[in-house]
């Protein structure tokens, strides 16, 4: 029997080929998963709680026939990551209330028909201060800085160094401790995508492969400390603001495609 997609191999990673098929079917999921955080634009405002804003992304997604990803995930409670402020990433939605000047990433994976779509993005709650905004607007130039090197031959590692080397530039660090990853049949799949890397290292893209890019930048300095309580969220060590966006990208014979940019930034 023919397989659903072959494996580009070495000692270190196996890295799924999607074939088209596949790649409509991410890309179905993965422009949900976008429509999801532009619903969610209506409930990031004072006043509500982050479980409120995931019970109203759960179901939409539900209503569109699809599940969430993170929904019991290894125990994870949420149908989507709500990280505020100091919370680099995997936010537990819970009872705490948004409140004007903050910051909030919303992270959501959607699975539909058994494919997966990853993405994420920075809102705004309110007005927020000149350095909060400073700090979205260069995440989001690193998110574009990392896709412009996505391209068949060149190496994954270009990704991270483009990143690291304009986040530094601007005066702020990255994230170390989590990267993005392959996705499409899976939640997490090969290859890991580091966002802080050497120059030329690293596998070559090829045609065909899905993953993730989501670099995570601090104002400060760049360790996480993971919450005891819950196991999940992980927080800034100096508790300073970090930001985040995510696209999910699939590489095609002359560049890329951004599947999750429904609303074309990229």
């Amino acid at each position: 029997m023919k397989s659903d997609y072959v494996y580009i191999c070495s000692p270190f990673m196996a890295i799924k080929i999607k074939t088209a098929k596949q790649i409509e079917g991410i890309r179905k999921s993965a422009q949900l998963a976008a429509e999801v955080l532009k619903y969610l634009e209506q409930y990031v405002v004072a006043g509500n709680t982050t479980k409120y804003v995931n019970d109203k992304a759960l179901e939409f997604i539900e209503k569109h026939g699809a599940k969430a990803a993170t929904l019991g995930y290894k125990g994870f409670t949420g149908a989507i990551c709500t990280s505020p402020n100091e919370v680099i990433c995997h936010g537990v939605p819970n009872e705490t209330v948004l409140n004007d000047g903050d910051i909030l990433n919303i992270d959501v994976t959607t699975i539909l028909d058994g494919y997966y779509g990853d993405t994420c993005k920075m809102y705004a709650v309110g007005e927020i201060s000149e350095s909060a905004q400073r700090l979205i607007d260069v995440t989001k130039v690193c998110l574009k800085k990392g896709v412009a090197e996505c391209y068949p031959g060149n190496r994954f590692g270009n990704i991270g160094y483009a990143i690291s080397r304009y986040a530094h530039k601007k005066g702020y660090s990255v994230v170390w401790q989590f990267c993005g990853h392959g996705v499409g049949l899976k939640f997490h799949e090969e290859p890991e995508v580091s966002h802080i890397a050497q120059k030329n290292t690293g596998k070559r893209m090829r045609p065909g492969m899905v993953f993730t890019i989501e670099p995570m930048i601090n104002e400060g300095v760049a360790e996480a400390i993971i919450d005891r309580k819950d196991g999940w969220t992980a927080r800034t060590r100096d508790g300073k603001l970090s930001a985040q966006f995510e696209h999910t990208i699939v590489i095609t014979e002359n560049g890329c495609e951004c599947l999750t940019d429904k609303y074309g930034e990229y």
